[in-house]
């Protein structure tokens, strides 16, 4: 029988039994202090708790400001170190909980939490929730011979980073108990397989049965439709809340809170919101969604049901999925009985580290105007920045001067600038703090023990460059604000002037002006800094037309029974520059958007998909082929060529005739195109055997991109590669190139794969399993056969099922002819080979 949740009575209340038990004379001395006209008597205490929550329902803290409550920051101040190493709840503990509890009881998948950098996402300046990585599975782009696409069921805590971009919490970290631009997302995902009603129900089972959270502490809200958009209420959910919940803690909003999209197009569906009253025994239902820090959201479940398109319209997706979402930090706050996720053991470790390195007093927990020298918001402030530039450097980014590197710059600079202000830290002191962050996440996230050095080094290098203009943009910022007075605003021009000259970021200059009670003028700062702002963006739009090939085309593809291309026959060629043609039938015409017809006419800009075919679709850094397929009644030119979930979409134009579904077809690849971009593919693999030969560091490769004229190659760094490296490079390539070394291409399972010593594989890839291993040189006959053999070591072999060269002698010579640094960490090599390569290099003797 479940409680009445409006009862009053003082010896049931749960809030009594977990605030009263061993604290009532704490409780009681601050229940005095702050509430002197709350009655008196036997029952005084529960009174004065029940006068204050009271005054909670209709007080709110003005629009803008820190939603804080003195009567909770004062209590959790006060019982913070009470039961200080005694957590029922420590936070390796709750995200265990949550893995074990759908990995082993609801035979999920636990799934890896991605990189913080989605480097296969150009969409994303980060991951920014737990369901990108899925992506290509709700978007029916899953290629499924790969174990992702595989997937039915996932369970993870998810690395998420929200700085710039649409989620965008940065300017708000430290001025709260709840923002971070770095959190774990602990997520549960269906891949076609349940939906709602397990959803919910495993949702209620986890947090009341396992984590033993008082049910009558929550409030679950559904979508409550948009006739403008023409979607009706999820009663449904609704419904299924009713079997938990009292009606009057089901409650339905709209399209801002319980319709979830993860960007301006992609999945998206109506959510079902779990709501925690951190306060207890009352009925407060106007204060769920209401930004207010006694009531929070602590679980989304999103029922990704739709796509939206470009044009904003919404289009079923071709299978229910179910992508949860459940903030890690603020989960455990509940269960710590803490009002902050910042009092957590999750961020003590960072704190202790903070006050060593900058000397200063202990975080208090301030808030708003009690903290009023800004010290605890610098500690907060300083702590969820190390926090996200750890993880984001470790993953692959720095701090820089374009799109997410310029993100990471900001954050730098905005921690060191609190740090020195408000805490009094050292010069230099904030790449000290990485170890501590290391070692709180280490054991969850083993990658951050992997060269946590490059990672302080990073950041080392980021605050020399900022300390040196931080004073003189500072006194730059005095002169400019000197003779001005509160509630004056500083233009446009000088807060442009600001980041240009010192790397003031606007919203470090806004905290400025904000300490003095000024204003900044944004309009006119945007005017200034058009360019800065665009370099922030997560996706350039792309002009022309657009065949967009993902889960609703291949959906729809998949009903007419199609069976996925078989591509094999791309392989089957000549690297000298020759090939056959492959027999076809055309199975499909695509339009765009969902429009598939059954022939296209000339001058018809279109996409074909075969049954099978020899061109090879752009992916693994290598461009796509061009050529042509010729059919009976028509020509169709291939300018283009995409796979999405197996099925290789040739783009291009109708040049002759018509070309019509069912007829047989000739797939024509340019091969002398393609032996040029072979020549250039399998020399990037010897580059990177040999940068690793020169460099002799760990050198990771960062992505590659694969033309017919010239490569180029990226890859992780500190420092350039100076002239004599450059050249020793050249020369481990050219005697590779010299000795004539046949190139291997195998499938292997991932499992051995795995075993090959020296094998390298891109950073962030997925790959298929089975997986094509390249080698230059070593036969993978005999690699199969004693994968550990040291001497493998000395020969290019990694993961790639590109098209390559028969024997290295082709690719004649190879001439590097730019090296430089496209964000810290990162360098880009540019090179040439074959006769380009010839004529580079005797330039440059030329030069020298």
């Amino acid at each position: 029988q479940r409680p009445d949740p409006t009862r009053r009575s003082c010896s049931s209340c749960p809030s009594r039994r977990i605030l009263i038990s061993n604290r009532s004379s704490v409780l009681r001395a601050f229940a005095k202090r702050i509430l002197p006209q709350a009655p008196s008597g036997p029952h005084r205490l529960h009174q004065r708790k029940r006068h204050f929550t009271r005054s909670l329902r209709t007080e709110r803290p003005p629009s803008g400001s820190p939603a804080s409550s003195p009567f909770l920051s004062t209590i959790s101040r006060s019982m913070s170190t009470e039961n200080e190493g005694k957590l029922q709840w420590p936070a390796k503990k709750v995200r265990q909980t949550f893995i074990e509890f759908f990995e082993k009881k609801q035979k999920h998948t636990h799934w890896p939490s991605s990189s913080v950098v989605p480097y296969d996402d150009p969409t994303l300046l980060f991951t920014n929730s737990g369901m990108c990585q899925y992506k290509p599975i709700f978007l029916g782009q899953a290629d499924p011979k790969t174990d992702l696409g595989k997937l039915v069921r996932a369970a993870n805590s998810q690395k998420c980073i929200r700085a710039g971009g649409k989620h965008n919490d940065l300017e708000d970290v430290g001025k709260d108990v709840y923002h971070h631009t770095f959190f774990e997302m602990l997520g549960n995902w269906s891949f076609g397989d349940y939906f709602k009603e397990e959803a919910i129900a495993w949702a209620w089972e986890l947090l009341v049965d396992v984590y033993k959270i008082d049910p009558d502490r929550l409030y679950a809200t559904y979508f409550g439709g948009n006739k403008e958009q023409g979607l009706e209420p999820d009663l449904e959910a609704k419904n299924l809340w009713l079997k938990y919940l009292p009606e009057d803690r089901v409650m339905p909003f709209g399209m801002k809170d319980n319709f979830w999209e993860m960007g301006a197009t992609g999945p998206c569906g109506p959510c079902t919101e779990i709501h925690y009253d951190r306060i207890g025994n009352r009925f407060v239902p106007e204060r769920v969604n209401a930004d207010l820090p006694d009531v929070v959201e602590i679980w989304n479940l999103v029922f990704m049901q739709f796509s939206r398109e470009p044009d904003r319209s919404l289009r079923l997706l071709p299978k229910q999925n179910v992508d949860t979402g459940m903030g890690f930090e603020r989960l455990t706050s509940v269960l710590q009985n803490k009002d902050s996720n910042y009092d957590t053991d999750i961020f003590k470790p960072v704190f202790d580290a903070i006050q060593k390195e900058c000397k200063c007093g202990p975080y208090t927990r301030l808030v708003g105007a009690e903290d009023k020298d800004f010290t605890d918001m610098a500690y907060r402030v300083v702590a969820d920045h190390i926090r996200t530039l750890t993880f984001a450097i470790t993953d692959g980014a720095a701090p820089g001067t374009n799109g997410r590197d310029y993100v990471l710059r900001r954050v730098c600079r905005r921690a060191v600038r609190y740090g020195k202000e408000k805490l009094g830290a050292p010069p230099l002191f904030f790449n000290k703090l990485v170890p501590a962050v290391v070692e709180a996440f280490g054991e969850a996230f083993p990658e951050l023990k992997k060269n946590p050095q490059r990672v302080q080094d990073i950041i080392l290098a980021e605050e020399k460059i900022f300390t040196k203009t931080l004073d003189r943009g500072i006194a730059t910022f005095k002169k400019i604000t000197a003779n001005m007075k509160s509630g004056d605003t500083i233009d446009g021009k000088n807060c442009a002037f600001l980041l240009t000259t010192f790397g003031f970021p606007l919203d470090l200059t806004e905290l400025m002006a904000e300490e003095k009670g000024l204003s900044v003028d944004k309009k006119g700062f945007e005017v200034e800094m058009k360019a800065h702002s665009e370099s922030s963006k997560g996706q350039q739009g792309a002009g022309g037309l657009q065949l967009k090939f993902e889960a609703e085309q291949v959906s729809i593809i998949k009903s007419k029974g199609i069976s996925v291309t078989d591509d094999s026959p791309k392989y089957e060629w000549f690297s000298a520059g020759s090939g056959p043609k492959c027999s076809a039938t055309v199975k499909a015409i695509y339009l765009g958007k969902v429009a598939f017809e059954d022939e296209a006419k000339e001058g018809t800009v279109c996409g074909l998909v075969l049954d099978r075919t020899s061109f090879y679709a752009e992916q693994g850094g290598q461009i796509f082929d061009k050529g042509l397929i010729e059919t009976p009644s028509g020509v169709f030119e291939v300018t283009d060529c995409k796979v999405a979930a197996g099925y290789v979409l040739h783009i291009g134009t109708v040049k002759t005739g018509i070309i019509k579904v069912g007829t047989t077809c000739l797939a024509c690849v340019d091969y002398e195109r393609r032996a040029d971009v072979a020549k250039n593919h399998t020399a990037t693999h010897l580059l990177n055997f040999a940068l690793r030969e020169v460099l002799k560091t760990d050198v990771d490769q960062k992505g590659s991109l694969v033309m017919p004229n010239r490569f180029r190659f990226d890859f992780s760094s500190d420092r350039s590669v100076n002239p004599a490296e450059v050249v020793n490079v050249e020369k481990i390539v050219q005697s590779h190139i010299d000795a004539k070394y046949e190139v291997f291409s195998k499938p292997f399972s991932i499992a051995d794969a795995k075993k090959i010593n020296g094998l390298r594989a891109v950073f962030g890839e997925k790959y298929p399993d089975p997986v094509t291993v390249t080698s230059v040189g070593a036969d993978l006959d005999a690699v199969l056969k004693n994968p550990q053999d040291e001497k493998w070591q000395g020969f290019s072999i990694e993961f790639c099922g590109g098209t390559h060269v028969a024997n290295a002698s082709e690719i004649g010579a190879l001439s590097i002819v730019g090296e430089e640094s496209i964000a810290a960490g990162t360098r880009r090599i540019t090179a040439y080979t074959g006769a380009k390569a010839i004529e580079a290099a005797k330039l440059r003797e030329n030069l020298v």
